[in-house]
């Protein structure tokens, strides 16, 4: 397998180092090109494939030809650089998912991997019962309501900042009621969740989000309840911070490696 990765933060870097065990015939990586001459002595990347390419632009990625992409960059590269990768054939797994509140980047990318006869993976990240979701979804009117709950510190840096004083929280603070639509415009980096939990059930403004900073929290809780015509669940998921990233779930790193199994193994759960 010829494996793509774009960006090479937090995410990107603890599933190189997890590839190490479970190596991938070839890899690419797209960085900055400041970054480039740097990444090409990363011991880590050695490891995760007996071939390893570093390059500093996306023509470069597209040319090597890589048999799946995964998308490690954030929003703004999703909006500028993901229809051209599903264009050209390339199958793409989205980490970003909070771009596709977006409708217009939504739009191109479906069309694009339309056109290119690619698909698009959106790995269920940090939260599980996605499965049972969109299987509830086909019934119709289903209704979907979310809580993510961070420490404060995971916080730092958004408009929770504008809302509350996060370091001086004593108890949880709710700090943003609204859509998954709102949420994951407002909170980029922190909202995936609600994005995925739209995407699978009730769409981006029918799908309810509270967003809370709680000092006594020592990882990501994700809390979430569902009903249909068909059915109903409530689900809350406690998740180990990544030790780089507070405001990303270790589990986000296991779901893109799952992706990249899905894409190589016989069997498929």
């Amino acid at each position: 397998m010829h494996l793509a990765i774009i960006g090479y933060g937090n995410i990107a870097q603890t599933a190189v180092a997890w590839l190490a065990h479970r190596p991938v015939a070839r890899l690419t990586v797209l960085v900055r090109p400041a970054r480039v001459a740097a990444l090409e002595e990363d011991a880590a990347l050695s490891k995760a494939a007996p071939r390893v390419s570093v390059v500093g632009t996306i023509d470069e990625l597209l040319q090597a030809k890589p048999d799946l992409v995964v998308e490690c960059a954030g929003n703004q590269f999703v909006a500028e650089h993901g229809p051209r990768i599903l264009r050209a054939g390339h199958d793409l797994v989205l980490v970003s998912i909070g771009a596709l509140a977006d409708q217009q980047v939504a739009d191109h990318l479906r069309l694009a991997a339309e056109a290119g006869s690619a698909q698009m993976a959106l790995p269920s990240g940090a939260i599980g019962g996605i499965d049972l979701l969109a299987a509830l979804a086909l019934a119709g009117d289903v209704q979907v309501s979310y809580r993510g709950t961070k420490p404060p510190a995971a916080w730092a840096g958004t408009r929770a900042e504008e809302v509350c004083d996060l370091s001086a929280l004593t108890s949880p603070q709710v700090f943003f009621e609204g859509t998954a639509r709102e949420a994951a415009m407002a909170y980029p980096k922190n909202a995936n969740v609600a994005a995925t939990l739209a995407l699978a059930g009730a769409g981006f403004d029918s799908t309810r989000v509270s967003l809370i900073a709680d000092p006594a929290a020592t990882g990501n809780q994700h809390a979430y309840e569902v009903s249909s015509p068909a059915g109903g669940f409530a689900m809350t998921i406690d998740n180990a911070a990544s030790a780089g990233n507070a405001k990303t779930s270790v589990a986000t790193v296991y779901s893109v490696l799952r992706e990249i199994n899905r894409k190589r193994d016989a069997v498929m759960i």
